[in-house]
């Protein structure tokens, strides 16, 4: 699936989407935890936890993260769960290296495997992980229909697929206040600590265009997904997608 609407970070460059969300994230990727935090009001972190306690659930042998950014995520994977394999995985060295630092001198640093990758064209053999997760990361697909199937390939057998990802609130008052948070809020937070100050327009111009809900329940389940569900949350500005493969 091509959105109907192509958003990219930089309206005037040559660079394609997938190339110009690489230079974004490499930019923005020293104080990219922080600007989370203080964006969100730290609700991603109960987001996060929310993934974490599916994929604790789910006892998964191998755990890929997929648009791990700076890791937490992937780490949390290597701390509370069994795992014997786990990999982050993301298009931009400049995250990764974040990342790496994370986990440099500590038991966690055998535990995890960061690598630079493209997820429309995942380096992995079919059917080769328990569980797969995306946070915030599959609005940045370049294509979403070639970046869910090459994930419904390399997941297992009745392996789970977690996704979160940003929503847009139905309801008044949240819905007013999800637009004045995404259109005025965070672009002017962007621009007064982050290093690129178009890269919070993009953030928020790609959530408000973004399928969600049911749309995304559709996409996941013509590509070939099974017991699709979608959970809202903090009144419908997040959303956490759960499906499982045949």
């Amino acid at each position: 699936m091509t959105l109907d609407k192509k958003v990219t970070p930089y309206k005037d460059s040559s660079l394609n989407k997938k190339e110009q969300v690489e230079k974004m994230f490499d930019t923005i990727s020293g104080n990219y935890d922080g600007l989370n935090r203080l964006i969100s009001f730290g609700t991603d972190l109960k987001w996060r936890k929310k993934v974490l306690k599916y994929i604790i659930q789910h006892q998964p042998e191998s755990i890929l993260d997929i648009a791990t950014g700076t890791g937490d995520l992937a780490i949390k994977f290597a701390e509370k769960t069994e795992a014997s394999e786990i990999i982050g995985l993301d298009l931009s060295e400049g995250m990764l290296s974040v990342a790496r630092k994370k986990v440099i001198d500590t038991t966690l640093e055998s535990k995890i495997n960061f690598i630079k990758g493209d997820s429309e064209a995942l380096p992995f053999d079919e059917n080769s992980f328990s569980a797969i997760t995306v946070s915030f990361g599959i609005r940045n697909f370049d294509n979403l229909e070639k970046g869910l199937s090459e994930i419904l390939r390399v997941l297992k057998p009745n392996g789970l697929l977690i996704i979160l990802e940003t929503s847009v609130p139905t309801k008044f008052p949240y819905k007013q206040g999800y637009q004045f948070h995404s259109k005025i809020l965070l672009p002017i937070i962007g621009k007064l600590f982050s290093k690129d100050k178009v890269a919070y327009d993009y953030l928020s111009e790609s959530a408000s265009i973004f399928p969600y809900g049911i749309r995304l329940n559709n996409i996941l389940q013509n590509i070939g997904f099974i017991n699709v569900k979608n959970k809202p949350q903090t009144f419908g500005v997040a959303t956490i997608y759960t499906a499982t493969k045949l």
